[in-house]
């Protein structure tokens, strides 16, 4: 037999605010059935604009919909403090409020996922929206960390799009390419290095061969004031989010690509072919060669 602890505070946070409400005599019944009728309204609206209407089962889909949404503005607007949350739900328009600013968070962060098309819910991602729903007798609510999770995707996007836009001549990617973070700095860091802090094209693998490779480069001292010098060139916030989003291996792998450069230049110094250079990539570790162009030279 297994046992299985719940915590009884995980439930959808509108419902917490309501029983804390109660609970505190901060909240009449009278107070209470308010609340629930602009919530029922709510879900009827939202029902009428995504849901058929007439189909039960489907309004009640819309009034999860809405318990999850309003738990997730409500959370926002009142900083988590479920006597300010009572004080904001009982004000005229509190609970539209609460689902506008929910709505337009989940809006915000299902921008990079919705890049090739709107979804049933226009700006708002469907998986998303489903991860944030939730009746309001759950006994746990994972809507939250949901929203969180896709947040820190969304700010990883708008890193990478920022690096692009600062250091790539091409500077539009699509967000399906799936890039990494430190890999689109890294390779930025890399080819400032080589090519005196020109913007990143296709062309490392070519141009390496007309280059001299300083030896004050290969140390990690150097690489970090590197990485350091290109973060100065972009917003003082947006650095210290990519800054802090940054590996501690991130030098020493970037040297380690380094040092790879050094020999693959070697070889392309020696006319060594495409095949033996593509077997020497391979053999050393493309994939984790952190910096290190994918693209294939034709």
């Amino acid at each position: 037999m297994q046992l299985v602890l719940r915590d009884l505070d995980q439930g959808p946070y509108l419902s917490k605010v309501l029983a804390k409400g109660q609970a505190d005599d901060t909240l009449s019944g009278e107070q209470l059935a308010q609340i629930k009728s602009k919530a029922i309204l709510m879900s009827l609206k939202l029902a009428d604009k995504f849901y058929n209407k007439y189909k039960m089962h489907l309004l009640e889909q819309a009034a999860h919909d809405v318990i999850g949404v309003v738990s997730l503005g409500l959370m926002e607007l009142s900083d988590q403090d479920q006597q300010q949350a009572v004080r904001l739900l009982l004000t005229a328009d509190g609970v539209v409020k609460c689902f506008q600013k929910g709505w337009s968070m989940l809006s915000v962060v299902s921008k990079h996922k919705l890049v090739n098309g709107k979804s049933l819910y226009g700006d708002v991602d469907k998986f998303l929206l489903e991860q944030v729903s939730t009746p309001p007798d759950a006994e746990e609510w994972l809507g939250y960390e949901a929203y969180q999770d896709a947040l820190a995707e969304h700010q990883r996007q708008q890193s990478i799009a920022a690096l692009m836009a600062q250091f790539y001549a091409q500077t539009s990617y699509d967000p399906l390419d799936f890039l990494n973070l430190e890999s689109v700095l890294a390779e930025a860091v890399l080819y400032r290095m080589l090519f005196d802090n020109a913007k990143v094209r296709q062309d490392l693998k070519k141009r390496i061969a007309k280059i001299s490779l300083q030896d004050e480069w290969f140390s990690l001292e150097y690489i970090e004031q590197q990485t350091q010098k290109a973060l100065a060139e972009l917003p003082a916030e947006l650095a210290e989010t990519i800054g802090k989003d940054l590996g501690k291996n991130f030098a020493p792998a970037l040297l380690r690509t380094l040092n790879f450069a050094k020999s693959y230049r070697e070889l392309l110094l020696s006319d060594a072919s495409p095949e033996r250079l593509e077997r020497f990539e391979h053999k050393e570790g493309l994939v984790g060669l952190l910096g290190w162009p994918l693209y294939i030279v034709l």
